[in-house]
């Protein structure tokens, strides 16, 4: 019989078809935004759809293997049944593997959370296999990933514990995907100033290709976050105090990727985790309500990270030599080796 939690979960999930049919519309404009006329300086549109291609990389394996328990570059009878793609993961740069724990796949005992990571899944090996097409022989391999001692590092950066397994349960799921979502919201939106593909009828449209894609990004942050809150609407169970610290962690690897000078305007921090508030509703105070939204709580409007900041974010960091000054190319907790192509 559905309780109250998992009837309020599935009408939270209930419009994610519409939503992914939006966003592979999409993501298969950006995609063939490479083949466009690069910008004079910076990056070029083909070295920011390979940066994204490294994060598509993580998201898609992240997702594979809680819902699969396999990686995207190979089929079980779960994948093939779901009708989830077989990714290319070859190109240019050095090809890695994926490190996990054995026996990944996550024991769903909610059927609307399986069902999420079972059709975002989908999408995120669409989103490779969409990428690595349209860039063609440019198209970058995936790097050497981590997803067993990178959400450990993380664990304790937060100040979680020794460890945390992404896919023990459930609401370990919902937090592992918290890390990911809200960095693509944030990644995209400091992309698309950088992206230089061309005008047409008078405006830039991969720029308006990347606000879609932003949008996206932002539903499914929006409704990892619901969710969490479903599951913990007080806080008492404690997921909502777990993004809190992960917020936290985020957003001070964020900071410390701005130079001095941009310090001095940056927002600080540009990263919160669900919330507690009380709030008044028909005469009654004392209530509980929960804030949901990342925005900056100045003018709410989403923060925007560079690719540096997002490197920080992802490589813990990045690695430090014996005089404790920064390697380049960032390398570390996710992507343990560094990341491939151009911008990293």
């Amino acid at each position: 019989m559905a309780t109250l939690e998992t009837q309020q979960i599935d009408a939270i999930l209930s419009s994610r078809r519409a939503m992914m049919t939006m966003g592979g519309a999409a993501l298969v404009g950006l995609a063939f935004a490479g083949t466009a006329k690069a910008q004079s300086t910076g990056p070029s549109d083909a070295d920011i759809l390979n940066f994204a291609l490294n994060l598509e990389y993580l998201e898609a394996n992240f997702y594979y293997l809680a819902a699969f328990g396999t990686t995207i570059d190979v089929q079980n009878a779960a994948s093939k049944a779901a009708g989830a793609p077989v990714c290319v993961i070859t190109g240019t740069g050095t090809q890695g593997t994926v490190t996990v724990r054995p026996g990944s796949q996550v024991p769903f005992t909610t059927i609307q959370v399986g069902s999420y990571a079972t059709e975002t899944a989908i999408e995120e090996g669409k989103h490779v296999t969409l990428l690595h097409s349209a860039l063609g022989s440019a198209a970058v391999a995936q790097p050497a990933i981590d997803l067993l001692n990178s959400f450990n590092t993380l664990a304790m950066a937060a100040k979680i514990g020794p460890a945390f397994d992404p896919f023990a349960s459930d609401a370990n799921f919902l937090i592992g995907a918290y890390i990911f979502e809200d960095v693509g919201v944030t990644a995209y939106s400091g992309a698309a100033p950088l992206l230089n593909g061309g005008v047409m009828n008078g405006a830039n449209k991969y720029l308006g290709t990347a606000a879609g894609i932003l949008a996206v990004e932002a539903y499914h942050a929006g409704l990892i976050r619901t969710t969490i809150n479903t599951l913990d609407p007080d806080g008492v169970l404690g997921y909502q105090g777990l993004t809190q610290k992960i917020s936290a962690v985020r957003a001070a690897l964020s900071f410390a990727a701005l130079s001095a000078t941009a310090q001095k305007t940056a927002s600080n921090p540009d990263d919160y985790g669900l919330g507690t508030q009380m709030v008044t509703l028909g005469g009654t105070s004392g209530l509980n309500a929960t804030t949901i939204v990342d925005a900056n709580p100045g003018d709410a409007v989403a923060f925007a990270r560079n690719p540096t900041q997002i490197l920080n974010i992802v490589t813990g960091g990045g690695a430090v030599d014996s005089s404790g000054a920064a390697i380049s190319p960032a390398k570390g907790v996710f992507f343990p080796s560094g990341l491939n192509g151009n911008v990293k």
